[in-house]
């Protein structure tokens, strides 16, 4: 293993804590990734990694050394792309949330490849927080208000949302008018993957936000599940408009209170204030912007 291709591998493992997923990420045996470490640590003449049975973890000397390597191996890329007008090149890890992919990404993402044949992506999905670095992802696009000072958040548009239930709902119920009306009403908690706490309902009534907790049997933490319960009538949700759609259309889910809508969803792309963004990166990044920015 020549020195740039330690250097990388040196990268991944800080990033995924382990030599299993880092050797697994690139490809090549983990015994040959703790060959090459401990190869590296020789030449140098100092410990880059404190190894457990637990984790892995850089030593002050290996933070600074995998702090060079990021920003070696992101010169080395940007140049070979500026100097060859190479095609950006390699594997792309992003995670996403599945019905923001299926809405923005996935139907344009034919042409961005087409684009990039040298590029390839690993997408995956969940509603969970993720942890860019640890997990070893180049980005992460997430809804909602971030706050992360470990990351770099970009601002890619606001996703109309919207309160629904179903006509059985509504039908045992009664059709909510005024907020006053929802004293007599019911909603599904979903719980918030970063705090496990239930996320209120939100109306906004003129320039002002009100914020309401209504009573919940069923909380979950899956918006699929979310989804599904409103239709069977066991409650109010809110959420992106975009995502029910086709619910709307035939006539499953009905939207109510349209006066007082929820604030706007916040769509934005992360990643880690650590790590220089590689030519594939700031490309998909920039992709994001134009494609999600003309959905709003």
């Amino acid at each position: 293993m020549d020195q740039l291709d330690s250097m990388r591998l040196l990268v991944r493992v800080v990033e995924r804590k382990s030599f299993s997923a880092a050797a697994s990420d690139l490809g090549i045996p983990r015994s040959s990734a703790t060959t090459a470490i401990k190869q590296m640590e020789e030449r140098l003449g100092a410990r880059l990694l404190q190894r457990s049975t637990r984790h892995v973890a850089p030593t002050p000397e290996g933070e600074i050394y995998y702090r060079r390597c990021t920003a070696i191996l992101a010169e080395i890329e940007d140049a070979e792309a500026a100097l060859t007008a190479r095609e950006v090149r390699g594997l792309l890890r992003i995670d996403v949330h599945g019905p923001m992919a299926r809405a923005y990404i996935l139907p344009e993402l034919p042409a961005f490849l087409e684009r990039h044949p040298a590029l390839t992506l690993f997408i995956g999905e969940g509603d969970r927080y993720v942890d860019p670095v640890r997990e070893g992802f180049d980005c992460v696009i997430r809804g909602g208000e971030i706050a992360d000072s470990e990351m770099i958040v970009r601002r890619l548009g606001l996703a109309r949302e919207a309160t629904l239930a179903s006509p059985s709902y509504l039908a045992r119920y009664g059709t909510p008018r005024s907020l006053d009306d929802l004293s007599h009403h019911h909603m599904i908690g979903f719980a918030s993957s970063r705090t496990g706490q239930v996320l209120p309902l939100d109306f906004t009534v003129g320039n002002t936000l009100r914020t309401m907790t209504l009573p919940s049997r069923i909380t979950v933490t899956n918006s699929e599940s979310y989804g599904a319960l409103a239709r069977l009538g066991f409650g109010l949700i809110q959420a992106p408009r975009h995502r029910y759609e086709d619910d709307l259309a035939q006539g499953t889910l009905v939207e109510v209170l349209p006066a007082h809508p929820p604030s706007p969803l916040p769509i934005s792309v992360l990643y880690p204030k650590s790590r220089q963004l590689s030519p594939r990166v700031r490309t998909f990044i920039d992709w994001l912007v134009e494609i999600v920015g003309a959905k709003f």
